[in-house]
């Protein structure tokens, strides 16, 4: 594995720059409304005109979590896989971290006390430099670079987290660079950010809006089921708000998005007719699916009814219309039948069309990495050394190449890679 010294000037592991199917072809773009969260968590601030080709193109990470040191270049679609606690999860939080920290009623502190300060980031390799350091690179495909960002930290249990370098890069200009004069002349300046102060980040406020659309879906049905959803602490990522959201969706954005879903679960759930909302007596609305059954008029069940699979590729669905910055897909295979799994990148790729949103996902799925639209450049390999978890791109390594080039599927080529050593072991075990 070759290594090379990014901009930063931190060394890294150095990944190289980054058919339509029955199911994808249900889904077509469409509008968004405005998002409804959980009103104790941080909102992102209203975004106007969010440019729909930006993503981040670039990644480089020190002693974040499971990461002493990584880099990695991505693509408009990123598949990481690697075995359990390897870190997955964990370099999706980078890009919720950073949307926490310019949210309207988050910030640095908040997004670091949500996560269990700073200690609770380090990486467990850190050992004299104890700085956690963050820099993303945001831009189009004609322009890899357009804005830049650095954002260094350090704070022990019982202290504020002070910063040790924030700066930001437009086009290759330096416009911010701290610490300052003033940084150093009254040292609570350093606890927070410009990017997340509206006085100080006019000059970039465009890379502040690019932030704050990042979403992070990972459906959990039990969420979408309870019928006190909307008191849930965990705000929109876990999918408790998603029929709310349909249901401030209007007019007909609302019913050609529901019309899309609809012939998308006939595609995959067997026996479903039609789909629309409902509103209960106590003003709660509630999603419905009518089924085929041997009555005539079929039969209408709600979301207390569904299996978590439909719930599951609905709320995908649902978020995979809406217009928005990156879209964090935490194992979007759970639940889903293979055949269903298979189409999912096809998926992603026909809605991007439409949207340009960027989407990253967390999979353990072969059916997923199947698809043979998948390029090598979307794939990471996360593999747990003894110094932190190591970030390798699949066009880095030979052998995955070669058996591609022998006839064997990605999935195969990539998941026995960061595999367990001896999962066999496990039906060995007297419980």
């Amino acid at each position: 594995m070759r290594t090379c010294v990014p901009a930063d000037g931190m060394q890294a592991v150095c990944c190289p720059p980054a058919g339509d199917l029955p199911l994808s072809a249900a889904l077509l773009p469409a509008g968004r409304p405005a998002p409804f969260h959980a009103r104790h968590l941080p909102k992102a601030p209203v975004v106007m005109a969010l440019r729909s080709d930006l993503r981040f193109t670039r990644l480089v990470l020190k002693n974040w979590r499971n990461f002493g040191l990584c880099a990695l270049d991505l693509a408009p679609r990123a598949f990481l896989v690697g075995p359990n606690a390897s870190g997955k999860s964990n370099l999706l939080d980078v890009f919720r971290f950073l949307h926490d920290v310019v949210a309207t009623g988050g910030g640095l502190q908040a997004a670091l006390a949500r996560r269990g300060g700073v200690s609770a980031l380090r990486a467990l390799h850190a050992r004299r430099d104890s700085e956690i350091r963050i820099v993303a690179t945001i831009g189009t495909d004609a322009d890899r670079a357009l804005w830049r960002y650095e954002l260094g930290f350090r704070g022990t249990k019982n202290e504020a987290a002070t910063i040790t370098t924030e700066r930001v890069t437009r086009g290759g200009t330096l416009i911010l660079d701290r610490p300052g004069a003033e940084d150093l002349d009254d040292p609570r300046r350093l606890t927070q950010t410009h990017l997340e102060q509206i006085s100080t980040n006019r000059g970039f406020r465009e890379l502040v809006d690019f932030l704050a659309s990042t979403e992070y879906l990972h459906v959990v049905p039990q969420l979408i089921r309870d019928p006190d959803r909307l008191t849930s602490r965990h705000g929109s990522m876990f999918g408790t708000d998603l029929i709310e959201r349909i249901a401030e969706t209007k007019g007909r954005t609302q019913q050609s998005r529901l019309d899309r879903i609809t012939k998308a679960l006939q595609v995959a759930v067997p026996q479903i007719e039609n789909i629309d909302l409902q509103q209960d007596a106590r003003g709660l609305w509630h999603i419905r699916a009518k089924y085929q059954h041997w009555r005539p008029q079929g039969a209408w069940q709600t979301e207390e009814s569904f299996s978590d699979g439909t719930l599951r590729l609905l709320g995908l669905l649902w978020a995979l219309q809406e217009p928005g910055g990156p879209l964090l897909l935490e194992e979007p295979e759970l639940s889903l039948h293979p055949a269903v799994v298979r189409r999912l990148p096809a998926l992603f790729a026909r809605a991007q069309r439409g949207r340009g949103r960027q989407i990253i996902v967390t999979t353990h799925s072969e059916a997923l990495l199947a698809d043979e639209g998948i390029g090598l450049d979307e794939v990471f390999l996360l593999r747990p050394q003894q110094e932190g978890t190591e970030v390798v791109a699949a066009n880095e390594m030979a052998e995955v190449r070669a058996l591609l080039d022998g006839g064997v599927s990605l999935g195969e080529a990539v998941l026995p890679r960061v595999a367990p050593a001896r999962p066999e072991q496990l039906s060995l075990l007297d419980l």
